[in-house]
């Protein structure tokens, strides 16, 4: 190695690495968001969610545990204070509501695209049905809004709080003033699921629902 090749390597490395961390630097929440889309095919975590209405008092609180992998499969559980569990095998949802013994299934159609669910569970390219935007930074999370290209579903607008390059919240506006704001912990990248469990079977006796 020369002497000249000895002298310019400590500037390529510094250079190099220097455009690195300015890269770091201006990675905004849609580059966090984006990046965990891409690269999350499964997840797991657990959840809290309270429904927030005009008043802006919190109507309803529950928490419980999810699961997806895309696109379009996910178990999404209640565990308090009501069981109930929503099931999709990436054609058809099913809602089981334990109290009531009673079993839902829709097609799940193109529905999920341009809905709050595609955030988590849909493709990997958001901006083919949401137009995304910076949030700012409050309670130590960096937001993004995502306004759903269809004016058809139920939802204004998503809010979506990354934090450690993770979604750690989301706060959905509704279309009748209310907002659902929902609070992430343990996620789990790339933890994989066996296939059964995006099936659902109904328990015996359970009630089919229309």
């Amino acid at each position: 190695m020369t002497a000249m090749f000895k002298s310019v390597l400590p500037q390529l490395f510094a250079t190099t690495l220097l455009v690195s961390l300015s890269h770091l630097a201006h990675a905004t929440p849609i580059d966090d968001l984006q990046q965990f889309n891409s690269t999350t095919s499964s997840a797991s975590g657990s959840f809290t969610q309270k429904v927030i209405g005009k008043s802006g008092s919190a109507k309803k609180v529950s928490s419980g545990t999810f699961i997806f992998a895309r696109p379009g499969k996910f178990r999404w559980t209640y565990t308090a204070p009501y069981e109930q569990v929503l099931v999709s095998d990436g054609k058809t949802l099913s809602i089981f509501d334990k109290d009531l013994n009673q079993v839902t299934k829709r097609s799940l159609g193109s529905a999920i695209g341009s809905s709050p669910a595609a955030i988590l569970f849909g493709g990997k390219d958001l901006s083919a049905n949401f137009t995304l935007s910076d949030g700012g930074s409050a309670d130590g999370r960096a937001w993004v809004t995502a306004v759903p290209k269809s004016k058809s579903g139920n939802f204004t607008k998503v809010n979506i709080g990354m934090r450690n390059g993770l979604p750690d919240a989301m706060e959905l506006y509704d279309t009748l003033g209310q907002v659902t704001v929902l609070n992430f912990s343990g996620i789990s990248k790339n933890s994989g699921a066996p296939a059964s469990t995006f099936n659902f079977v109904a328990p015996a006796g359970a009630i089919q629902g229309k």
